[in-house]
């Protein structure tokens, strides 16, 4: 049985019994953050955080199934409607330690809960029950006018937690917003030190921002103001360009922009080393490590291997798993190659890309021949003979592998 779909609306009802609760117990409770600029911009978001004047205890002794998640930090879960709904006590942070995380809090206001926030598009709080929106950072100003601010001074937001500055440019670039210029001044200025933030947080931020269609617009902002050069590990050498970042579909995997983003900032033809340094920088998973090498590999033979390609190579070249996702990248700086393949790759698949094999190395054993040096290189060769479409048969294939192994005399060499 399929996955019950969520309508839109259940996310916004589950957080609503939960504030429900505490407004009915005399706590002063909102819908903060994300949620509030999402349906401002008539957005539908997908969860839903509520903040609240009551304590974590308070919060426990209301909810008896909820967990801390971060409980020092105010941080709650509550169980709603089989949801998790995230509830956090209004707070005001105190010097960060560790360019992450306060190194104390102290529970308080609404107004002090807002002003600690990053920007102020995510510092506006709405009423769960009448939806009015009560605003102390000029966030719903800023959305109207289409502007990313940091709240109070840049420069202490940016320190309080840096990766600040890489979240700035994922929302200006999703949202469409002109960066506010003393944010965007502060950004600049210290963009080399989001080196002090960990691998695996950039690299998290980073594939959310190449996911989204705003990636060009994010790229550009990351180049111009020198996060790229902390994110990936090296700047640009040369002029701006974007020809295949841009041209890419507005959904499109990760892995694809990032590999597209490369080729636009790099001066090297085959960028060799561009996996090794990518997964340092970004902390890549093995699966998506073997995703960059091998289109950036498959990309090398279109572009200088293809046009000599024999048959067999062809389609042995077309049958492997990221083959459509590379050609989709080479569509953007050979177009006219692109469709050349495509084309021959319609008639290959006529006669088929990657058939069973006619033979197997079981077969040759049970004909008695002794694996050697040569066995798995005969199969090959046999294979490469039925993709050219030399053999049909198991009986073609046999006597092809018989004359591979022994061409003077024709024996099998079995034991």
């Amino acid at each position: 049985m399929s996955p019950r779909s969520e309508s839109p609306e259940e996310p916004r009802a589950a957080a609503r019994e939960v504030a429900e609760v505490l407004l009915e117990h005399g706590h002063e409770t909102y819908f903060a953050g994300g949620c509030v600029r999402d349906r401002l911009l008539g957005l539908e978001p997908t969860d839903i955080d509520v903040a609240t004047e009551a304590v974590p205890d308070r919060v426990l002794e209301l909810f008896p199934g909820a967990r801390g998640v971060g409980a020092s930090f105010g941080v709650m879960l509550v169980p709603r409607r089989g949801r998790m709904i995230e509830v956090a006590t209004f707070r005001s942070d105190f010097a960060y330690e560790d360019g992450r995380r306060p190194g104390r809090v102290s529970f308080g206001s609404a107004e002090a809960d807002a002003l600690r926030r990053d920007f102020t598009i995510n510092g506006i709080f709405e009423h769960p029950v009448t939806g009015a929106i009560i605003d102390f950072v000029g966030g719903q100003d800023d959305l109207d006018r289409r502007v990313l601010r940091a709240i109070g001074e840049p420069e202490d937001r940016f320190e309080e937690d840096r990766l600040r500055m890489l979240r700035g440019i994922r929302f200006a670039a999703r949202f469409d917003l002109t960066i506010d210029p003393a944010t965007e001044a502060a950004i600049t200025a210290r963009a080399d030190r989001l080196a002090g933030v960990s691998r695996e947080r950039v690299g998290h931020e980073l594939r959310r921002m190449l996911v989204d269609p705003g990636r060009v617009r994010a790229a550009r902002l990351a180049e111009s103001t020198g996060l790229d050069g902390t994110i990936l590990g090296s700047s640009r050498p040369g002029p701006a360009t974007f020809d295949r970042l841009s041209g890419l579909p507005p959904e499109v995997a990760w892995i694809d922009a990032l590999v597209a983003w490369e080729l636009d900032r790099s001066s090297a033809a085959d960028m060799t080393d561009m996996a090794d340094r990518v997964t340092a920088h970004l902390v890549l998973s093995n699966e998506e490590r073997l995703e960059v090498t091998e289109l950036v590999a498959t990309r090398r033979k279109l572009l200088h291997e293809w046009k000599n390609l024999a048959v067999a190579g062809r389609k042995r070249l077309a049958s492997t798993n990221l083959f459509d996702r590379t050609l989709s990248l080479v569509r953007l700086e050979a177009p006219d190659l692109a469709i050349g393949v495509g084309a021959a790759v319609v008639e290959l698949r006529k006669t088929g890309l990657d058939p069973p094999p006619l033979l197997r190395g079981d077969d040759l054993i049970d004909a008695g021949i002794s694996p050697g040096p040569a066995f798995g290189q005969v199969l090959f060769s046999v294979y490469d003979a039925q993709l050219e479409g030399q053999i049909h048969t198991q009986e073609e294939a046999m006597e092809f592998a018989r004359r591979a192994l022994n061409p003077d005399s024709g024996d099998l060499n079995a034991d």
